[in-house]
């Protein structure tokens, strides 16, 4: 079966240690096997190049975030991670790109996450539950610091304390500074994912750039992206399994996990060429 295509295949290793290993996730990558990606995953690009598995990763980044991704090589060194993460002990540190210039100050967002899995995107609830009115979402909260700002972006380090779905994403939208390329979270008007049978990102992306195009136009270009698809003459599935829903073009988002610090360690990853606004 044919994957979609991946930004990017090669997976810096940072540390290599007995019981850990740490590597930088690429964008657009998935961690593990999940939808129509098998190989192009971390974990299957690290067995293939370098023959390191069974790997347990102890923490997930979303498909198009980059940046640190640490692993237990055994489940021993993996429970040991996972009762750190449940106890409240670990810190977490990320790096993103919004639009505008981020306040000086620190902002503190506290406000519930509801993740609608159907259509892969998350809302933020605020407010309190009373005899009226039942908040659905989860507690979610995050920390964010401005780092620098050029007038038209800001770099900001967000530090979240909880670990919901899509939870730095909808925060920093709830500040009024959405990550500068995340078409999501933008704007409101996005064709839902299950219209089109692909991702939530890739039906943003598409339905961003012309808020009044049709979803049938939407569906059209998959169609044709489908029939221009490279049959190979090797595959005794062609061309009935080409990967569905994706149009060749996708972009990484500007959210990047640089740090984790638990109980007398700290994992580090360096800080993307985008995090520069000079």
């Amino acid at each position: 079966m044919h994957e979609p295509p991946v930004m990017a295949w090669d997976v810096e290793v940072l540390q290599n240690e007995p019981d850990v290993l740490t590597v930088c996730k690429p964008a657009s990558v998935p961690v593990h096997p999940c939808g129509q990606y098998r190989k192009n995953t971390v974990l299957g690009i690290l067995q293939a190049e370098y023959g390191l598995a069974p790997l347990y990763p102890i923490h997930r980044l979303d498909r198009l975030v980059s940046g640190l991704l640490i692993m237990a090589k055994n489940p021993a060194k993996a429970d040991i991670f996972r009762q750190h993460i449940e106890a409240g002990l670990v810190q977490k540190q990320y790096v993103a790109k919004v639009v505008g210039v981020f306040p000086d100050a620190e902002q503190v967002v506290d406000a519930n996450i509801d993740y609608n899995a159907r259509e892969g995107r998350s809302t933020a609830e605020v407010g309190i539950s009373n005899g009226d009115t039942t908040l659905k979402g989860k507690a979610a909260c995050t920390k964010f610091t401005r780092i620098s700002t050029n007038g038209i972006h800001s770099i900001v380090l967000c530090e979240p304390v909880t670990g919901r779905t899509h939870q730095i994403r909808v925060h920093l939208q709830c500040t009024g500074h959405p990550i500068a390329n995340d078409m999501l979270y933008l704007s409101d008007d996005v064709v839902n994912r299950s219209t089109l049978g692909t991702t939530a990102d890739r039906a943003a992306a598409l339905s961003g750039g012309s808020p009044e195009t049709s979803c049938e136009s939407h569906k059209e270009e998959y169609k044709y992206c489908s029939e221009d698809f490279s049959i190979d003459p090797m595959c005794t599935h062609c061309p009935n399994l080409a990967p569905n829903g994706y149009d060749g073009h996708e972009e990484g988002l500007w959210l990047h996990c640089v740090r984790y610090t638990g109980p007398e360690w700290v994992y580090e990853c360096p800080y993307p060429d985008w995090a520069s606004l000079t």
